[in-house]
C-alpha cells in the first residue's frame, strides 16, 4: 500500500508538472507563431500599398533595416491568369518561372492569403487583374523552430530533474503515513493474536459446559459468536499480512482448472439444498504459478459470496476460460437492486450493501477485500459489474504460466 501511495504521488506530481509545462509551451508557441504571421502580414500590407516595393524613408518602418532584410517577389496576372509582370529582383532563391507557377496555383485556388512553403503571400486586386506578393519567412521560421525545440529540450530536462528529486524526496514525504500504517498493521496483528487466546478459552469452556448441559441454546449461541469472532480475527490478520502485495512464499505450478473443479464441487451441494441453479463451465489445462492455498481461498470467498447473496430459485454461473495469456473467471449470480454506484466500493474493507446487513447473510464486508489482496498478490485484476441491476458479475484475470 505504501509503495502504491508513493507511486501515485510521483505520478500525480509529474502529470501536474507536465500539464503546466504543456500549457506554457503551447501558449508561448502559439503566440510566437501569431506574431510571426502578424509581422509578415504587416510587411505585405506595406508592399501592397506601394505597388510591390518598399517606400523611401526609414521612419515608415518598425525597423530601419526592414527593406534591406526582407526578401520578396511579386507576380501580376490578369483575372484569366495571363501574365502581366513578374518581379524577382529582390530574391535569389526564386526564379521567374517558379514565381509565375506559384502565382498561377494561388489564383486557381481562390485564396487571398496563406503560405507556399516558407513564403507568406497576399493577393491584391487591381483594375487590370491581380498582384500576388510573396514574402520570404524562412528566417522567422528558423527562429520559431529553434525556440520550440529549445523549449521542449528545457522542459524535458526540467521534468527529468524534477522526477529525480521527487523520487528522492517522496520516501521522506510519505514516511509519516508509512509509520502510521505500520503501527496500524502491527496493532491489528498483535491484537489479533492476543484476542485468539481468550476466544480459544471461551470456546473450550463452552465445550465443557455443553457436555454437562446438552442442547442448551445459550451455549450454542456463545460457540457460534466465538466462531465468528475467530474468523474475523483471522481475516484481519490475513489482510494485514497481504497489504504490501508481496507474493506468498509457497509458490508452485499447479492446475487452476482442477482447483476450480474441487472448489465448485463443495458448493454445488449447498446450491441444490438452497434451491439455486448452479451452472459450471471450466476450461481444461489452465496452469498457474502461485500459491494454491491462497487461490483456493479466493475461489471459496467468491463462491460463498455468490451463494450467500443469490435469492432462492436464482441463477449462479461459474465460467473459467482462457483469455489470451490469462485465465479469466466470471462468476455471475442473481441479485436484487444492485446499484452501479456501489460497485467500486465492494472491495473496500467492511463495506456491505444495505441489503446484506441482516442476520441471514451475516458477514463483515471483509471477504472481497481479502479476495482483492490475493488477486493483486498474483499480479491479476478483479472487478465487479452488473448489466441490469438484477445480477452481479465478479471478473478475475490471472496470468497463466
Amino acid at each position: 500500500m505504501i509503495r502504491k501511495l508513493r507511486k501515485k504521488f510521483i505520478a500525480i506530481s509529474m502529470l501536474s508538472l507536465f500539464a503546466v509545462l504543456f500549457f506554457i509551451i503551447s501558449t508561448s508557441t502559439a503566440l510566437s507563431y501569431y506574431q510571426l504571421i502578424q509581422e509578415a502580414d504587416d510587411t505585405l500590407k506595406t508592399l501592397q500599398e506601394n505597388n510591390g516595393a518598399f517606400p523611401k524613408g526609414t521612419h515608415l518602418f518598425r525597423s530601419p533595416e526592414l527593406p534591406f532584410e526582407s526578401r520578396y517577389f511579386s507576380v501580376q496576372l490578369t483575372n484569366q491568369g495571363n501574365l502581366i509582370a513578374a518581379d524577382t529582383n529582390q530574391i535569389a532563391a526564386i526564379d521567374r518561372n517558379t514565381a509565375i507557377s506559384y502565382a498561377e496555383n494561388i489564383l486557381a485556388s481562390d485564396k487571398v492569403q496563406g503560405f507556399v512553403g516558407t513564403y507568406r503571400y497576399a493577393v491584391q486586386d487591381l483594375a487590370e487583374g491581380k498582384r500576388i506578393i510573396f514574402l520570404d519567412c524562412s528566417r522567422s521560421f528558423y527562429h520559431f523552430q529553434n525556440f520550440f525545440i529549445t523549449s521542449l529540450v528545457i522542459a524535458t530536462l526540467g521534468m527529468a530533474a524534477v522526477l529525480i528529486l521527487i523520487i528522492l524526496f517522496s520516501k521522506r514525504i510519505v514516511q509519516p503515513v508509512a509509520e502510521s500504517y505500520e503501527k496500524q498493521k502491527r496493532f491489528i496483528t498483535d491484537a489479533g493474536h492476543e484476542i485468539k487466546t481468550p476466544l480459544a478459552i471461551i470456546r473450550a469452556d463452552a465445550d465443557v459446559l455443553e457436555m454437562d448441559l446438552e442442547n442448551n441454546e445459550w451455549i450454542s449461541d456463545i460457540k457460534e459468536q466465538t466462531r465468528k469472532l475467530t474468523d474475523l480475527t483471522n481475516d484481519l490478520i490475513s489482510l494485514s499480512r497481504m497489504d504490501e502485495e508481496q507474493l506468498p512464499q509457497q509458490l508452485s505450478n499447479f492446475s487452476l482448472s482442477q482447483l476450480a473443479e474441487e472448489s465448485v464441487h463443495s458448493f454445488q451441494a449447498m446450491a441444490v439444498s438452497q434451491k439455486k441453479n448452479f451452472q459450471v463451465q471450466i476450461a481444461p489445462n489452465l496452469t498457474l504459478h502461485g500459491d494454491p492455498k491462497m487461490l483456493a481461498r479466493l475461489l471459496s470467498i467468491l463462491l460463498d459470496n455468490a451463494l450467500k447473496y443469490c435469492p432462492a430459485q436464482g441463477e449462479i454461473d461459474f465460467m473459467l476460460t482462457r483469455h489470451g495469456k490469462s485465465a479469466r473467471l466470471e462468476l455471475t449470480n442473481s441479485a436484487t437492486n444492485i446499484q452501479s454506484s456501489e460497485l467500486p466500493h465492494l472491495f473496500d474493507r467492511f463495506y456491505r450493501t444495505d441489503q446484506s446487513r441482516n442476520s441471514q447473510t451475516g458477514g463483515y464486508g471483509i471477504g472481497l477485500s481479502i479476495a482483492n489482496s490475493i488477486v493483486m498478490a498474483h499480479k491479476g485484476k478483479i472487478s465487479a459489474s452488473t448489466k441490469d441491476g438484477n445480477s452481479l458479475t465478479m471478473t478475475v484475470t490471472l496470468p497463466l504460466l
